[in-house]
């Protein structure tokens, strides 16, 4: 039996190109005792699988999650047609004996939220917020890339908790989904000229919390409109991971030393499985009140996986970046 991968064909240099990936057959081998054969049918892109993709070597397979259904097996822990999550990367088929989570959702729940609110999107959102930033009610929470998928999902959290939320994205589509989604502000950063003036503007009172999903410039003028003791989280850095060059940003640590700032940066595995497995409990009840909603931007088809990852990086989607095989 044949499967498909994609891998590494050459070092990315700025932006995602053609090219940089390619789509290769591979054999499968027979099953072991102990493995399972599984067959892929949801997979995510996310942005992070740019700056992590430069320790793997060229020939290698690119890195990422997936939902997968047990198509075989020879394990005594899964059997035909169970979903699981699998950290296979992006290949069509896999044959695995690692213990894997079974993604069963309440309400009939899309299995794809395994890859989104109920899944690592989701905990690095609520843990990332409430965990590092611990916001309280009527504090001025600020989310940058806020139609994104953890961005839009923080949001909405920030709200359920009764603080004032301003997100910043790309366009007025994007705009229009966060007001959707209950966000005090919505801001298109492509059509303001003066984003300190903007954030004095909108946050009179300064900044309590900065969720922070893209880096560079803009972070170190949200960062510079903080107030004492101010929190931020530092989520990803997306407006740097094409650069090529080292950009360079004004320095902030005299305004993070004289207002007391707390800066932390993070993974989604440093909360530890207990308060990622709260974190969703959490989303699904409020899922069911109404409270939390998502997107999902669905690409169709396994051979268009590197287009919709490249699309990551040009605004393209709003929501959770999905590829259905």
């Amino acid at each position: 039996m044949k499967g498909r991968k994609w891998v590494i064909s050459k070092r990315f240099e700025g932006a995602p190109k053609d090219g940089d990936l390619t789509l290769v057959e591979f054999e499968l081998p027979d099953l072991k005792d102990g493995e399972v054969l599984l067959e892929a049918v949801c997979l995510t892109v996310d942005p992070y699988m740019r700056p992590y993709s430069r320790s793997l070597n060229i020939g290698d397979k690119m890195i990422g999650q997936q939902v997968a259904r047990v198509v075989s097996s020879k394990s005594k822990d899964y059997s035909v047609g169970d979903h699981v999550l699998s950290y296979d990367g992006w290949t069509s088929h896999a044959i695995t004996n690692a213990k894997m989570r079974k993604v069963q959702f309440p309400d009939n729940l899309p299995l794809s939220l395994a890859l989104g609110v109920l899944g690592m999107t989701g905990m690095t959102a609520y843990n990332g917020l409430i965990d590092i930033c611990n916001p309280k009610a009527g504090e001025t929470v600020i989310v940058s890339g806020a139609a994104g998928a953890v961005g839009s999902v923080v949001g909405q959290i920030a709200k359920n908790l009764g603080c004032r939320v301003i997100g910043f994205a790309g366009s007025d589509a994007k705009l229009k989904y966060l007001k959707e989604l209950g966000f005090d502000e919505a801001i298109n950063y492509k059509k303001i000229t003066d984003l300190d003036a903007t954030i004095k503007s909108v946050a009179p009172k300064g900044v309590d919390v900065y969720f922070d999903n893209v880096g560079g410039e803009f972070s170190t003028t949200v960062i510079e409109n903080m107030n004492n003791f101010g929190r931020v989280s530092a989520c990803g850095a997306i407006s740097q991971y094409n650069t090529v060059e080292q950009v360079k940003v004004p320095s902030i640590m005299g305004t993070v030393v004289s207002k007391r700032l707390k800066i932390q940066g993070f993974i989604v595995a440093d909360f530890g499985q207990e308060k990622n497995e709260a974190a969703i409990k959490q989303n699904i009840e409020w899922i069911k009140q109404g409270k939390l909603k998502y997107r999902e931007h669905v690409t169709k088809g396994f051979e268009n996986m590197y287009k919709a990852f490249q699309e990551l990086f040009t605004g393209a989607n709003t929501g959770k970046a999905i590829v259905n095989v």
